[in-house]
């Protein structure tokens, strides 16, 4: 456990990629090979649940501490996480740990939390808080709270694995995919040695395009590439082999249970066939808006009447295997000759083609993508003809270029503090946009949070505003002077029942700060709504 506090910390601190390979390296020489199996779990996101209520890891710190709890919250405002706040108000001791307790028993005994009795949990709690220095301590509550998040992409986490073993850093990034769990998986059977059988229910790992940084003309002959629709849906990957049929997200989640219609399309291909696409919400013949598809996430069973209500489709772009073939290797155009026979023969109406085209002159590719929202996507993707499909993140062969997000000036409301670096400032802020309510008065209603595009300096000067003009406070919330306008960016828009204003807004973030604009300059519910059909 100190060891893998050891390696965050290391992580944490580090700026520079290859210090934290090395660091990684380091570890995965010399932990148990329990250790690493749970370390690359954490690292992959497949963290333990929470095991003990917040509101009891509270009180249960403010009495180490010996604080009142009023004090303690208001600490936890100030540096805005649960896990730091208490690795912080515990006090030091002299009773540190001559054991080593390895990650992996820590976490097991995490686990086993849920089955013990609050006075137990509490004593677990505090013995682990006194006998752990301060950053074990801050490692041990992320584990405990389910909050476990660090900057170890999958690359580096792969390349370092690569390193020690000696196995190919793309079988890796193969072999960690898909939905194991590390209380049943040994590290032989996840990376030395698995079992073929078990590889049969992975997916492959995604090839993901490049933002489009350069100049068109930069790409060379417009006639090398292909354009397609960028869809806004969820990326997933279709697979049969034996007989059995799952669909897989970009984020390795089985989410078969979500879309059993998906899963009869199975009915209509052979083995050994892997497609790549997204899942698009289709209604009546039409796209319909990611809004829709939420409706189908985080629920173990959807029932019959959400998916009639909520049809999808899987339009496909890409085949990765046929018949039972890895077909990464060929090229772009190549696999989609075999993609196209597949959908073709299936001839199902849950399963299409994401067609591509093709242009001759850069000057109509910018045609094509100013027209993409009538088109119902977010843009084009450009791939090269002669590409073969890698893994990750590689640039050169495919570029994304996302249409421009919609835009509105809006007032902000109230603030919160922020988290990490940002805890000391209200950097986390809700806007709102101006309302005729029944009375035919003009009220400013809420429509979106956001909590980035300022600049250190900027956040700084509103942070200043908020603390000098503060109207009423709600626990950690403040409601400001209705002063300040922001210009709001967001990437799509649906009508919601659950939002005060009837519109929901996807990934809002400030683009800018309007010291140009006055209060009543700020935008409408009704300007918000118009953007719907555009």
């Amino acid at each position: 456990m100190i060891d893998f506090a050891q390696l965050v910390e290391n992580i944490d601190k580090s700026t520079k990629t290859n210090l934290k390979i090395k660091a990684l390296e380091l570890y995965f020489k010399n932990a148990s090979n329990e250790d690493k199996v749970w370390a690359i779990a954490l690292f992959s996101s497949k963290r333990p649940k929470r095991a003990i209520k917040s509101s009891n890891l509270r009180m249960y710190a403010s009495e180490v501490a010996n604080v009142p709890l009023w004090l303690f919250e208001e600490s936890y405002h100030i540096v805005g996480d649960l896990a730091e706040t208490i690795a912080l108000i515990v006090p030091e001791t002299k009773l540190k740990t001559t054991k080593k307790y390895s990650l992996s028993k820590v976490i097991n005994e995490i686990i086993n939390l849920k089955n013990c009795s609050e006075n137990d949990q509490k004593k677990y709690l505090i013995n682990q808080w006194l006998h752990l220095d301060y950053y074990s301590r801050f490692v041990f509550n992320k584990l405990i709270t389910g909050g476990f998040r660090i900057g170890v992409s999958q690359k580096l986490m792969t390349k370092s694995l690569s390193n020690v073993t000696g196995i190919d850093q793309d079988t890796i990034a193969y072999q960690i995919l898909g939905d194991w769990d590390p209380q049943k998986t040994t590290f032989k059977d996840l990376i030395l040695d698995p079992d073929k059988q078990s590889l049969i229910y992975k997916p492959y790992p995604f090839y993901l395009a490049h933002s489009l940084d350069l100049n068109l003309e930069k790409l060379g002959n417009c006639s090398d590439w292909v354009y397609e629709n960028k869809w806004d849906g969820i990326r997933g990957q279709l697979i049969k082999r034996n007989n059995e049929v799952m669909v897989w997200s970009r984020g390795g989640e089985l989410i078969s249970n979500q879309f059993p219609d998906l899963v009869k399309i199975g009915n209509y291909i052979s083995n050994g066939t892997v497609l790549d696409g997204e899942i698009l919400p289709y209604k009546n013949g039409k796209i319909g808006s990611f809004n829709d598809l939420q409706k189908r996430l985080g629920r173990k069973k959807v029932s019959p009447k959400v998916i009639r209500e909520n049809p999808v489709i899987f339009k496909s772009y890409d085949i990765l295997e046929n018949n039972n073939i890895d077909i990464r290797d060929l090229s772009y155009l190549e696999r989609r000759d075999f993609l196209f026979n597949i959908i073709n023969h299936a001839n199902y109406p849950l399963l299409s083609i994401s067609n591509y085209f093709e242009i001759n002159k850069w000057e109509n590719v910018i045609k094509a993508h100013s027209i993409s929202r009538e088109n119902k996507s977010e843009g084009l993707m450009i791939k090269n003809k002669k590409a073969v499909y890698k893994v990750g993140r590689k640039k050169g062969d495919w570029w994304k270029w996302k249409v421009d997000p919609f835009t509105i000036d809006a007032v902000l409301t109230y603030a919160m503090r922020g988290h990490g670096r940002r805890a000391n400032l209200f950097t986390d802020y809700t806007f709102a946009l101006w309302s005729t309510n029944s009375e035919g008065k003009k009220e400013l209603v809420t429509f979106a949070k956001a909590y980035s595009g300022l600049t250190d300096k900027e956040f700084k000067k509103v942070d200043a505003f908020i603390k000098k003009n503060t109207l009423e406070k709600f626990g950690p919330v403040r409601s400001v002077v209705p002063k300040l306008i922001f210009e709001i960016a967001f990437e799509g828009i649906a009508k919601s029942t659950r939002h005060k204003s009837g519109f929901a807004v996807r990934f809002p973030r400030i683009l800018r700060w309007r010291i140009d604009k006055d209060l009543s300059d700020a935008n409408s519910i009704a300007d918000l709504s118009s953007l719907l059909n555009e």
